[in-house]
């Protein structure tokens, strides 16, 4: 149901990155490199697409980061031969949670999703090169990111593979097995897993997405899913409500064309 063509998926990407890039005319990206599935893969795939000097990444940890991710961020970026370097993040978030007076842990989470945007554009300035974002198909539907922060980049390579589909790209593109095997998280905070968070695992929640994705009935999608159908509920409404991340701030159409509704490109002149 989601198994995928590796090859065929592998050169479609490819050429998504080699013409984006040349569209905007810039030949380098840059990455966060989190020490994960989806980032290891958009790495090999950006290196594949443009070259080994042409990928610069970022690994962007704080105290909450777990360390196996710092061990598995430096495996991927030796393994592809990439510009590579860290920047701990702890004494600029320690500087947020001083000024602001309310916080908890899904603001501050997100004010660490939100850094990590900033230093990636910094970077991506200072080498004119454009972010690579490595959001999965399963994470933009669902709205499990930060709007302007790990949502944040100019293109997304795997945005349209489910997260299963990317664990099929990650055996088919070596990426290591324990970087396949450890549970993904976002590494936000301490002990944070994503299947813990959304209370569902990848396995079941992509069979609901794709039910989903396909317009089948509720009764259809619990049945393929192996799950209740309160629980396709649950996750249609997720995406419903999460509408939002996915699409331009909206705007009171006033003018002729407006930006988000009817404005067209390439304009004719």
């Amino acid at each position: 149901m989601l198994k995928i063509d590796e090859k065929e998926v592998v050169k479609t990407i490819i050429n998504f990155i080699k013409e984006y890039t040349q569209k905007a005319g810039r030949n380098k990206v840059v990455i966060g490199l989190s020490g994960g599935i989806d980032s290891s893969v958009v790495a090999k795939l950006a290196v594949m697409a443009l070259g080994n000097e042409n990928v610069y990444a970022l690994f962007l940890p704080d105290v909450s980061t777990p360390l196996e991710d710092f061990e598995h961020s430096r495996l991927i970026a030796k393994m592809l031969d990439i510009n590579y370097k860290t920047i701990d993040l702890s004494p600029m978030i320690h500087s947020v949670t001083n000024v602001c007076q309310e916080m908890n842990e899904i603001a501050l989470g997100n004010v660490k999703a939100r850094l990590r945007m900033i230093f990636l554009y910094q970077a991506a300035n200072v080498n004119n090169a454009l972010v690579c974002g490595t959001s999965n198909k399963t994470e933009l539907l669902t709205g499990y990111y930060t709007k302007y922060g790990d949502g944040g980049s100019d293109f997304m390579p795997i945005g349209d593979l489910y997260k299963t589909q990317v664990y099929q790209l990650a055996k088919y593109l070596e990426i290591p097995e324990e970087i396949i095997k450890k549970p993904p998280t976002a590494g936000l905070w301490k002990g944070q897993t994503d299947e813990d968070e959304l209370g569902i695992t990848y396995d079941k929640l992509d069979r609901i997405l794709y039910g989903i994705e396909r317009q089948m009935s509720i009764e259809e999608i619990a049945k393929i899913a192996e799950v209740d159908e309160n629980e396709v509920l649950r996750i249609y409404e997720m995406v419903s409500r999460m509408e939002h991340k996915r699409r331009l701030p909206p705007i009171p159409k006033i003018g002729f064309r407006t930006v988000g509704i009817d404005w067209r490109f390439p304009l004719k002149l």
